[in-house]
């Protein structure tokens, strides 16, 4: 049919050329009209659009499109055949630029007519336009059927590489038509090249060195207009072969005596093996023997010769521990060192009745003149006492002894206050044990006024202001006494309290001039006075001094019967450079604390806390106790990690636990051993408005050593000047690796806030932060805003140190005083004095301390004795010490509660006697009896612990 349409318009054509030969004017005048109407005679067709190539996608027909200027007709032609005019649609318009006609011309194209086609090439078609000059063709547009097999013709393969290897993934697409592009996919998600992953060569996947995240599961996708195939996935995985660690040390000898053995160890840790990895091969234990040497016990050498007999009629003798003498954490010899017996053989009896009744009557005679000293004194005291008055709080004492009181409710502002306005409970008797402290001296001096206190009342408490507390410094606060029946003498006799070496501010006089003055504004900032002081007799007590870590522990029993000591605490706030020396290179670790006074007698020792920055976890320090010495230099008491009969230290992570027996001064110091020792540093940021600019805004941040003494200098600098806490502090371990610490204030919003140029960034050497000695490091950071109407400040506070830690601190504030939220300094009240008497001052009871230092103080063939008391309370380093103390197990409690002073806890110390008891109930039958015994004694104690705060407050009521 296509070849008969073409034939016969062919002829048709050839016959109206020949009848425009014939009648050349008709054909003239007919060529004329058209080149008018299809434009100028002298261009050829000019195809604006060809048929592009095409593909059936499915049964869906495909169109191509001829368009041409100027053209008289447009056809196709497919596979070197004309198709018919009944296929072409036509359209025809005239180009407004140039009026030329326009014809465009399309023609549908079916999936059919392709299959049908068999020739050596594929399926083509174009187009031929005709105009008065010629013909023009177009393009050859092939037309071919879209499709996509199922199967690739290569998956990717799993592999296991070790890491830093090569990875290469196969991938060889389907057939199709298109050809298909490929796409990888790692987990579902697609992978793009990089500088270490390829995937643009021959669609295969190549990674130049494997690393850990770069195993998964991969997929090789393949894709294009008809359809989407995916490959089999290929598992990856990259695995770590194991290496191991350096040796550790070798570890101390597994017997305390002869021959035992030592070893050390490395772990398969460098790397360890990852993701299928070989473990490292070789031994990953070493063993070695070893000689430790055993510990000797001490043994008596001979008695001297008995001394001339005296005028007493005694004579002496005496032994040394000396054969052997107790070496290597041996036992201390048992029993006196030294004798003494009666010379005479009963012939000095006589005499002895007539010197009992010489001193008998001597004894009365001074009894009677320090009464009359006691008469005048006490006169002369009151006169000068009237001088600058005596405050009394209770007048319920009048009438009766002398006892003590406490009040009911505190002052709302603070409830560590006591309110002066508010009238004493004068119906209880029982001891005020918290801290008590007044608001102004000329309050106490109103109350003290007051005529109706004056009345006769059972019970009496004085605030006595003696020169010794002005001279410490407590006259603002006062200093209590509780007042007692049958007390002989506040000191020893003889024995004047020796309170030299305390430098102090106040004095007696400014006492006087404010209480007649008024305030007065001091000229300087006033830096309160970190110490503590307090009267303590037979029943102990505790000092601490508020907001600082330290604190003071007077054992029971420690002062003498019918003795009273007033001690104190000082915290040096002078130079500290003095203590340290410089060919260590030692670091201040603690605040410098004196407790005295110089002449103390006690016949146990002291327990002392005192709070330090350093980070011990890692033994990266040598750690030193200091002592200063009268001539004002400093000697080394003891190191912390060496045993010493002399003091006691238990160093935890926060804090030191020390056991005296010397007042004076005392510090922490150390000495770093490598670039990992780290010091802790605790920071903080303060703001307050700029008083020279009413639109400027000051931030401070300080970097001081984390101890609570170091942070009280901040915060008390910062009352003085108004500042408020914007964030809660932060601590930040600083490396002694000698790089610097930098300060930059970040995120602060520019078109609110201007902030002084050049202060963004600031900077601390090593060298000023490692040897702060326990004072603060500050920096400022001066802000401006654009407008009054900005009332809020939001910024960060980047704080780092050169490769090291960084913290960051958050400032959200607002910068208008009413709608501050001010962040307090401390959990805890301030107070100038904090002291406690007697048995509330110890977490343990006393009747159950006693039970416990009669049940372990002596030994017996169970081994049931203080050494295993330390050992359950972990407290069984330098056991020579307690070794060499009347009750041992006195002084481990003491030590105990010094441990737990802040918790009050006495679950660790239950368990600890409870499960002694269980390890002495599992004894033989030929030892029950006693077995029943002791642990009858440990049971009653653990179960004494158990028992309620207000059963045991009752029972020593």
């Amino acid at each position: 049919m296509m070849g008969q349409f073409s034939g016969v318009w062919y002829r048709s054509l050839v016959i109206l050329l020949f009848l425009g030969l014939q009648f050349p004017a008709t054909a003239a005048r007919g060529s004329r009209s058209d080149a008018l109407q299809h434009g100028t005679s002298g261009t050829l067709p000019h195809f604006l659009q060809e048929p592009d190539d095409a593909y059936i996608v499915k049964s869906n027909p495909i169109k191509l499109k001829c368009r041409a200027r100027p053209a008289l007709q447009i056809f196709f032609k497919c596979n070197g055949e004309w198709v018919h005019q009944s296929q072409h649609q036509s359209q025809e318009h005239t180009d407004q630029g140039t009026g030329l006609k326009i014809r465009e011309v399309m023609i549908n194209v079916s999936r059919q007519q392709v299959e049908d086609f068999h020739g050596p090439e594929d399926y083509w078609c174009l187009c031929v336009a005709w105009s008065h000059l010629g013909t023009s063709k177009s393009r050859k547009a092939t037309v071919r059927i879209a499709y996509l097999r199922k199967n690739f013709e290569q998956d990717p393969q799993g592999r296991e590489v070790p890491i830093k290897g090569m990875i290469v993934l196969h991938c060889r697409p389907p057939e199709g038509v298109p050809v298909a592009e490929v796409e990888w996919l790692k987990n579902e998600e697609p992978v793009g090249s990089d500088g270490n992953i390829d995937t643009r060569a021959d669609h295969n996947l190549i990674i130049q060195k494997a690393r850990l995240s770069d195993s998964g599961n991969y997929t090789c996708l393949a894709s294009n207009i008809v359809a989407k195939r995916r490959s089999l996935t290929a598992t990856v995985v990259v695995f770590v072969n194991g290496g191991w660690s350096l040796w550790t040390d070798w570890s101390a000898c597994n017997v305390r005596c002869g021959r035992g053995v030592q070893k050390r160890s490395r772990t398969c840790t460098n790397p360890a093996p990852l993701n299928g990895g070989t473990f490292c091969e070789g031994m990953s234990v070493q063993k070695s023997t070893c000689n430790a040497l055993c510990p000797v016990d001490g043994g008596w050498g001979e008695w001297t010769d008995w001394t001339v007999c005296s005028a007493e009629c005694a004579r002496q003798r005496s032994r040394q521990c000396t054969a052997p003498e107790p070496k290597h954490g041996g036992r201390l010899c048992d029993g006196a060192a030294l004798g003494t017996d009666n010379c005479t053989g009963g012939l000095c009896t006589q005499s002895l009745e007539v010197s009992s009744d010489v001193a008998l009557y001597s004894g009365l005679a001074a009894g009677v003149v320090t009464v009359v000293v006691l008469i005048v004194a006490v006169t002369l005291y009151r006169r000068n006492q009237s001088e600058y008055g005596v405050d009394v709080i209770d007048s319920s004492a009048l009438t009766g002894g002398f006892q003590s009181f406490s009040f009911k409710t505190a002052c709302q502002g603070n409830p560590l206050l006591i309110n002066s306005s508010q009238q004493p409970d004068l119906t209880v008797s029982r001891t005020y044990t918290s801290p008590i402290c007044f608001q102004d001296s000329m309050d106490k001096e109103l109350i003290s006024q007051e005529p109706s206190l004056f009345d006769p009342l059972p019970d009496l408490k004085v605030k006595v202001h003696s020169s010794f507390m002005v001279s410490l410094g407590v006259s603002e606060r006062g200093a209590e006494y509780h007042i007692q029946k049958a007390q002989p003498q506040t000191f020893p006799r003889g024995l004047a309290p020796d309170y030299s070496g305390v430098g102090l501010e106040g004095t007696l006089r400014g006492r006087r001039e404010k209480t007649l003055l008024g305030p007065l504004a001091p000229s300087t900032p006033f830096r309160p006075p970190l110490r503590t002081a307090g009267v303590f007799g037979h029943a102990g007590g505790r000092l601490v001094v508020p907001n600082t870590g330290v604190s003071l522990l007077v054992p029971h029993g420690g002062i003498a019967v019918d003795t009273t000591w007033e001690m104190y605490m000082v915290i040096n706030q002078e130079d500290s450079s003095s203590t340290l020396s410089e060919e260590r290179q030692e670091v201040l670790l603690s605040p410098e604390v004196t407790y005295g006074p110089l002449g103390l007698d006690l016949s146990c020792p002291v327990a002392m806390t005192i709070a330090h920055c350093a980070e011990v976890a890692a033994n990266n320090w040598s750690i030193r106790l200091k002592r200063q010495t009268q001539d004002n230099k400093w000697e080394e008491v003891m190191s912390v990690e060496e045993e010493s009969t002399s003091c006691y230290c238990l160093l935890e992570a926060q804090c030191c636990h020390l056991l005296l027996e010397h007042p004076g001064r005392y510090a922490l110091v150390g000495e770093p051993l490598s670039q990992e020792a780290v010091k802790r540093l605790r920071l903080s940021v303060f703001g307050s408005a700029d008083n020279t600019n009413p639109l400027g805004y000051s931030l401070r941040v300080y970097c001081v050593d984390d101890t609570p003494y170091a942070f009280q200098e901040v915060a008390s600098a910062e009352r003085v000047r108004g500042g408020c806490l914007l964030e809660e502090p932060k601590t930040l371990l600083f490396r002694g690796n000698s790089l610097s610490l930098q300060l930059s204030i970040q995120d602060v919003p520019q078109f609110l806030w201007s902030i002084k140029p050049f202060t963004t960034c600031q900077e601390f050497s090593f060298s000023q932060v490692w040897a702060s000695n326990q004072h603060p490091l500050q920096c400022a950071f001066s802000l401006e805003r654009y407008s009054p109407a900005s009332s809020q400040l939001s910024c960060k506070i980047s704080v780092r140190q050169v490769k090291g830690q960084e913290q960051i601190l958050q400032v959200y504030t607002s910068v208008v005083e009413s709608e501050k939220e001010v962040v307090p300094f401390f959990t805890q009240s301030d107070c100038t004095i904090t002291s406690q008497m007697g048995s509330r001052a110890f977490k343990i009871p006393l009747s159950i301390r006693q039970r416990i230092c009669a049940t372990f103080d002596t030994a017996n063939a169970k081994g049931k004795d203080w050494q295993l008391l330390a050992q359950k309370l972990c407290i069984d380093r330098n056991l020579c010490y307690f070794a060499r103390q009347e009750s041992p197990s006195a002084v481990i409690l003491s030590l105990w509660e010094a441990q737990h002073q802040d918790t009050g806890d006495l679950d660790s110390l239950a368990s600890a006697l409870e499960e002694i008891g269980k390890v002495h109930s599992t004894h033989s039958t030929s030892n029950r009896t006693s077995t029943q015994t002791t642990t009858g004694t440990t049971t009653r104690t653990t179960a004494t612990l158990g028992r309620s705060t207000e059963e045991l407050d009752a029972e020593f009521t």
